[in-house]
Order: C-alpha cells, then structure tokens, then sequence
C-alpha cells in the first residue's frame, strides 16, 4: 500500500506562520527537538522527534533548536541543527547542516547548535515574551534562563530583555488539535494499514501460537508500508487481556480464550490507536459473545456524539450508561443504573476513560476542559472511542462464567462537519463479522 508523500514544506511553513501571527511582533518563540535516548550502554533507542518540533519544522535530526522570531529583518524562522561532520556521517547517517537546513527545510536562516547560546541572545533581545515551554528539556531550561538572565544583565546598557515567559502549548496546542485536510489523510492511511495489521492477526492467531508471533505479525505489516509501532503494542490473551497495560506479549494463546490486541501504526508522525477482541478458537462463547455485545453497543453510540458542537464529555456519559446497563443486564451489577453510575459501581469493571485526542501523538495534546467545562466538538478534531470491560479471574460475587473476560473495542474518529467519520472501519468489529473471517483463515 502507497500512502501520501511527506507533507509539503508550504505546510510547516502554514503552521508556523499561524503561531508567530497568534504570539505578536513582541514575542520569541524556542521550540527544542528531541535528543537520541541511549538504550543500552552505546546504543539507541530509534529516534523520534519531538511532535510540536515535528509540526512546526519537519526537520527530523536529534538535538535541534527552532526559534521563531517575527518580523526579523534577517529571517524570522531560524534553525540551530547539526554541523556537517564527514566522519559521523560515514558512521550514523547523513546530516543536512545548516546549509541543508535553509535549502531543504526552509529555514530563512540556520546556525550550528553549538552557535545557539551566542545568537539566542540577540534573537531574545527587544522581545517582551519568549514562548517557551520548561519542564520538557531541563538542560535546555538552563540555557534559555541564564540567555534571558545575561540580557537583563546588561539592560541598563540599552538592550531591553524579556520580561515574561509564555508556556508554548498554550497557543501551539490548540493549534495541533484541530487537523488540517493534509493530517487528516496522514490519520487515514496510518488507520488504513493498522486496520490491514489487525485483520492480519486475526487470520493468523489460533490455538497454540504465542502472544509475540502475533505482535510479529502486526510489526510487519507495518514495516512493509514505511511504518513503525506508534506504541507498545499490546497482545494479550485469556486473562491478560484484563491488564490494561500488558506489555510482555509471552503467553501461549488457548483454544475458548479471547485475545485483545491494542496496537496502532505511525506514519510520518502520525499514528492510528485500534483495539480488537476476538475469539482464539473462532467463535465466541456465550457469555464472551453477552459481554462483548454490550461493549459494541456503548461503542457505536459513543461514536455517534462526536458531532461538531457536541460535548466532549459526550462520549463517555453515553458509553458509561450503556455499559452499566448492560452490566445490570448481565447480572453483574445490581440496583438503578442512574444511582449506580452516581457511585461509581460500574468503575469495578470499566475503570478507564472512553477516549483521548489522537495525532502526533497516540495520547495527543489538546484541552479538553476550559474554564472547568468540557469544550464542544470541532470539524477537524480527532478521537479515539474505546469503551471496555474488564472482569478479573476469581472476582467475588460474580458469576464463575464470566471470570478472565477482557474486551475492549477501539476506533479512530474524526469530528467533520456531518456524520463522524471512522478513520479504522476495515477491521471488522461484529461478531458475525469477526467469526467469519475467521472461518476463512481456518
């Protein structure tokens, strides 16, 4: 599968025209990207840029700086990166420098990153706000506060310094939650081929096989599209899939146990988020198949309310009263649903949230709350629907039959301006539909 090409450089360029306009001509912006992480003694983790460095510049090397100036006569988009280094490049890889930096990635000027501390001073003086977030790069923290520290120094000299930091995702958040139609195609293909990646495993898993051969085969059909594990997947069969978080993936899958696996895709920075449960053996059993059920009716109504001007709270209220219906009907809960809800009883077995923002990140940026109120849906937006039950082996009170069952299901939405648009519907998620196309493995 052919997805679309790397977003144009017009793109970044778009974005960081929309920020520098929303900071003012007084404002400095300093956006780090990230660093090589060591895995183990002298290796690395594989590199990934840091997202908002990512949606702003493109520029995919370790240890940059990006530092947005406007109205700076010399250029106001300004990029600190790598010197050329013949050696290093034999060894890790070709660097752009600042040269390819200006000429490839379109900055209007470009330094090396040894030469940041020297020129960030001139770049910050005159300013009156610098738009820098702290916390994320502690040693980049130092250095942009002894910058700042050295112009007041010398102020009384005539060199006016900032006096007032803004924290970036302030403005820049808001920016990354509502998508552009070029991110939106980039979340469809990534959902696309993580769809193809999940059909894959239920083709593959049967009775026998351990939980890392159907990761294995997840991992490659992301590899054969130009995509990398967006997250830790998660594969987890019988009683496993009642951790939410399981990452050891070293279990033998049995024949009647159910497998959950949570596993998306990420291209070109974005990534897809799908969970699926299916039956090891083919066909649900009777009580997989009731719970199941209830979990697939909250989620397509959770789907529904991602419409524009609809609460963003929405869709957990809905999936909540629905699970705790469903629970109710089962026999595993007991009383009214509303008061139930009110005490928080169906928190036993759904015990997380029933959504988050995707994009460049899995768990992307974005409030969802302003003011202490949920914010209203947007076109552009992006969410993912995740309800879930969870009912651990040995649960007191709870009928034996129904001990070790784990399911959630999980699409990718986005908010459009009419229907919400389901970026993951080819995988398939009714039950028929699932035991069928199980069939044709088998």
């Amino acid at each position: 599968m052919t997805g679309p090409t790397r977003l144009e450089l017009d793109e970044h360029a778009k974005r960081r025209q929309r920020l520098m306009q929303a900071m003012g001509p007084d404002g400095v912006a300093i956006i780090p990207g990230a660093h090589e992480v060591v895995r183990s003694r002298d290796t690395h983790f594989r590199f990934r840029q840091d997202s908002d460095f990512h949606y702003l510049t493109g520029f995919s090397e370790p240890d940059s700086i990006a530092v947005l100036a406007p109205g700076r006569p010399e250029g106001e988009y300004i990029l600190f990166v790598r010197p050329r280094d013949e050696t290093r490049e034999i060894w890790d890889g070709r660097r752009a420098g600042p040269e390819g930096a200006c000429s490839v990635y379109g900055a209007d000027q470009a330094f090396t990153v040894e030469q940041f501390d020297d020129a960030v001073r001139d770049l910050l003086s005159g300013r009156v706000r610098v738009y820098y977030t702290f916390g994320e790069y502690p040693p980049m923290d130092a250095r942009v506060a002894a910058c700042v520290r050295q112009i007041r120094e010398v102020s009384r000299r005539g060199a006016a310094a900032p006096f007032e930091f803004v924290a970036m995702e302030t403005t820049l958040h808001e920016m990354r939650l509502r998508k552009t139609p070029a991110e939106l195609e980039l979340l469809r293909f990534a959902g696309r081929v993580s769809a193809d990646a999940h059909v894959r495993a239920m083709r593959f898993a049967k009775p026998g096989i351990h939980e890392w051969q159907v990761a294995a085969e997840i991992h490659h059909e992301f590899e054969r599209n130009d995509m990398q594990p967006g997250y830790g997947s998660i594969v987890g069969g019988g009683d496993n899939a009642c951790i939410l978080h399981y990452v050891e993936n070293n279990a033998t899958l049995m024949d009647g146990e159910l497998l959950l696996i949570d596993a998306g895709g990420e291209y070109r920075g974005y990534t897809a988020d799908i969970t699926r449960t299916f039956p090891v053996g083919g066909r649900y059993s009777g009580p997989q198949r009731e719970v199941y059920e209830v979990i697939l009716a909250a989620q397509l109504a959770a789907i529904d309310t991602l419409r524009a001007g609809q609460s963003v709270g929405a869709p957990h209220e809905v999936a909540t009263r629905k699970l705790t219906e469903g629970l109710v009907a089962l026999g595993l809960l007991q009383g009214d649903v509303d008061t139930l809800i009110a005490e928080g009883a169906q928190r036993r077995f759904y015990m997380h949230g029933t959504g988050h923002w995707l994009g460049l990140d899995v768990h992307d940026v974005g409030r969802y709350k302003i003011d202490g109120a949920y914010r209203d849906f947007e076109p552009g937006m992006v969410m993912t629907v995740e309800p879930g039950l969870y009912i651990q082996p040995g649960s007191e009170g709870i009928d034996e039959r129904f001990w070790g069952i784990g399911i959630r299901i999980e699409d990718d939405v986005a908010v459009t301006a009419a229907d919400p648009e389901v970026l993951t519907a080819g995988v398939p998620k009714a039950v028929d539909e699932v035991e069928a196309l199980m069939r044709v493995a088998a």
